[in-house]
């Protein structure tokens, strides 16, 4: 195996749950190599969100760590971090202006060509460019946000469901999209989703979280058909 682009450490996060602590990631360990992709799957609250959101210190662990190319997230700001570890939320958000004004927002030092190319990597029109973002639909929307996203240059792009908002046709396009860009860009990406079948289709590897603990991990096919543990077992029991 590569060296680990990116590694959870008994990765551990405690929160108060109405003056009782809950311990929403559980002691989660996990290495994860570059230009591939890894989705994360699980029942409800499992976790999943939580898990992601450490990775970029978007949240602080209550115990563990992660690493970035071996360096402690602690030694880094989290400016530098982000750059590197970069975050597209479940629904976009986007900065009033245009759609230029949004790239340019991410990285000021964006040429033209710059700009060109992602918006041809993202499949933005580029009629669209100066169009206001509050005239976009929510697909076109999570475009852009992907594309200001690539503007930052991260090598690990962490998605937390990045269809839920979206329709079928949408949902599939974005699902193309992730693959086309990991290859296109040598990108790491890591994307949370609720739906096991959005894993098979999107492939690579799967880590399988319930109550917070990492309960199995591999081939998306594997983990999801015929998982081994009695945790996936149950999982996709539920499922049927």
């Amino acid at each position: 195996m590569s060296e680990p682009v990116l590694e959870a450490i008994d990765l551990t996060r405690v929160v108060d749950d109405g003056g009782n602590k809950k311990v929403v990631v559980d002691n989660v360990s996990f290495r994860f190599c570059s230009e591939r992709i890894y989705t994360i799957i699980g029942p409800s609250g499992a976790g999943k969100s939580s898990f992601l959101r450490l990775l970029n210190r978007l949240d602080e662990p209550t115990g563990g760590e992660a690493l970035f190319h071996g360096k402690k997230h602690v030694e880094c700001t989290a400016c530098q971090l982000r750059r590197n570890v970069g975050y597209l939320f479940q629904e976009p958000y986007l900065f009033e202006g245009t759609v230029r004004d949004n790239l340019l927002y991410a990285n000021k030092d964006l040429t033209d060509d710059d700009i060109a190319r992602l918006i041809e990597e993202t499949h933005v029109r580029p009629d669209q460019l100066d169009r206001k973002v509050d005239r976009l639909s929510v697909g076109e929307k999570q475009r852009v946000a992907f594309a200001r996203l690539l503007a930052t240059e991260p090598e690990v792009v962490l998605l937390d469901e990045p269809t839920s908002a979206l329709d079928p046709a949408h949902t599939e396009s974005i699902e193309k999209l992730i693959r086309e860009i990991v290859a296109c860009e040598k990108l790491t990406a890591i994307v949370v989703t609720h739906n096991p079948e959005q894993a098979l289709r999107i492939g690579g590897e799967v880590l399988l979280l319930v109550n917070g603990r990492l309960e199995e991990s591999g081939p998306a096919e594997r983990v999801i058909v015929s998982p081994e543990s009695d945790a996936g077992k149950k999982y996709k029991a539920r499922l049927l």
